[in-house]
């Protein structure tokens, strides 16, 4: 018996139950495939663009890493963008980091996009099979009661037949989405921490180049202090000087 009668015999054996898993499985596998794709490219482009967009942070170049970033289309793209946006408007930390925040509630939602459904699909498959379950039971049960007692035998067997079946097909639909589940979040979560990771990378490129700036401006601003401080000290010196000179001729008039 091949292969293709095995499977045949197991849906006609199994019941209707087994179509509804069988397009449960079908919708499922199409989703985790999908997903896989689509997180297996953005992983490779969002690895192209940190390096293409490294030397311009390095050398402070920011619009250029604006502009690559915008043209790319990519998730780090996105969340990046936010971030050398800001840069235009000002350099402090914190403002960037809620920039870059901003950029990844936008991104992760459509990296987590349908993932979810597989586990919710696994679950409903494995009910359904074990509704089909139950359906063969209360089939054999029934088959026992009204048949002949020669026949009781054989019904049995194809009730029972049906039963496993469906629970076969159900703890096979659950176990790869769940399957598919675990390995496609674990995927998820690798790319959105490579992000974060990419995006405090970046925040650290910015405020590092930040601080000359505050120093030149500081330096710039003590100067006339110390000169304002020393036309003060010099006003308060020459009345004090007066009263010394004038002590002389009053010693005289004793």
């Amino acid at each position: 018996m091949d292969k293709y009668t095995l499977v045949v015999n197991f849906f006609q054996e199994g019941g209707v139950f087994l179509y509804f898993m069988a397009a449960l499985f079908v919708v499922g596998i199409a989703i985790a495939v999908e997903r896989f794709v689509v997180l297996t490219k953005a992983s490779i482009s969002n690895r192209q663009l940190w390096e293409k967009i490294t030397p311009c942070l390095k050398a402070g170049n920011f619009t250029e890493a604006a502009n690559v970033a915008a043209k790319s289309g990519t998730a780090l793209g996105t969340v990046l963008s936010y971030g050398l946006a800001r840069t235009k408007v000002t350099q402090r930390r914190d403002d960037l980091e809620k920039a870059m925040e901003e950029g990844l509630l936008e991104i992760i939602p459509k990296l987590e996009k349908r993932t979810h459904f597989l586990s919710s699909l696994a679950n409903v498959g494995m009910l359904i099979g074990l509704l089909g379950t139950v359906a063969g039971l209360i089939a054999a049960f029934g088959a026992i009661a009204t048949a002949n007692p020669a026949e009781k035998a054989s019904l049995l067997a194809a009730s029972i037949s049906v039963a496993m079946n469906n629970t076969a097909g159900g703890l096979i639909v659950a176990i790869t989405l769940l399957l598919a589940h675990m390995y496609l979040e674990s995927k998820t979560t690798s790319l959105i921490d490579s992000l974060e990771i990419a995006a405090l990378k970046f925040l650290n490129a910015v405020t590092e180049r930040a601080p000359q700036a505050p120093a030149q401006s500081a330096s710039a601003h003590s100067a006339p202090a110390q000169a304002n401080a020393a036309k003060a000290a010099s006003t308060h010196a020459a009345p004090a000087a007066a009263p010394a000179r004038g002590a002389a001729p009053a010693r005289g008039l004793a």
